[in-house]
């Protein structure tokens, strides 16, 4: 088995269609989850992510673009970003807006945003999440609010390296996280956010956090 690709090309190739697995630091291995984020929302999505976004809303990790698609037919201003150049073109092919950008680079509307949304586990990406709730936090306006997804109570934090396994080729080594209800509170404290309700349906869960007070 070759190391002869990055994790951002072997996501291209996953949301093209190709089997992909996640493999983590002990080898333990499991599908990514694509047939879900490439499907319409569903009645969890809806609850958790959809109602509550009223105004203007970044979806950070937008993945093949249904959460941004769906905010979009309801009239919501809404763009979705992604590393992955694939995501971005199944987005934009819904008829979302979407830009291929790192969330830890300039990012369109800057500072303006009133939801930030971090579905599917993406309060994971770059392996730090007081590093990218802070990013979040300058990435809304004052007023603005940050809903992710997170793990069951009693994971607490849990970093890891992963990789991704496509059709028998093993991606580099990338950094992630796991965030669970009882690490939540603390997590967001340290980004300068404070958690104002958790919501659960279906065996998932959200935090929904605003800016700390001065």
């Amino acid at each position: 088995m070759t190391l002869d690709f990055d994790p951002v090309s072997a996501y291209d190739e996953a949301f093209a269609g190709k089997f992909t697995q996640v493999v983590d630091h002990i080898g333990r291995a499991q599908p990514l989850a694509v047939g879900q984020w490439s499907s319409a929302p569903d009645r969890i999505d809806q609850k958790l992510f959809i109602e509550p976004c009223t105004g203007a809303t970044v979806d950070v990790g937008c993945g093949p673009g249904r959460l941004v698609a769906e905010l979009t037919t309801r009239q919501i201003p809404a763009m979705g970003i992604d590393v992955s150049a694939e995501a971005i073109r199944q987005t934009r092919v819904r008829g979302a807006l979407a830009v291929c950008c790192d969330v830890f680079t300039k990012v369109p509307g800057d500072g303006q945003w009133e939801f930030a949304l971090l579905a599917d586990g993406n309060l994971g990406i770059g392996g730090d999440p007081v590093r990218l709730l802070t990013r979040l936090r300058h990435l809304l306006a004052p007023h603005g609010r940050v809903i992710a997804e997170v793990a069951d109570d009693g994971t607490g934090l849990v970093r890891e390296r992963h990789r991704l396994r496509v059709e028998g080729r093993m991606s580099a080594q990338f950094d992630w996280a796991v965030v669970g209800l009882d690490a939540i509170d603390e997590i967001a404290t340290r980004a300068g956010l404070v958690v104002a309700q958790t919501e659960s349906v279906g065996g998932r869960h959200t935090a929904t956090m605003v800016r700390s007070l001065p």
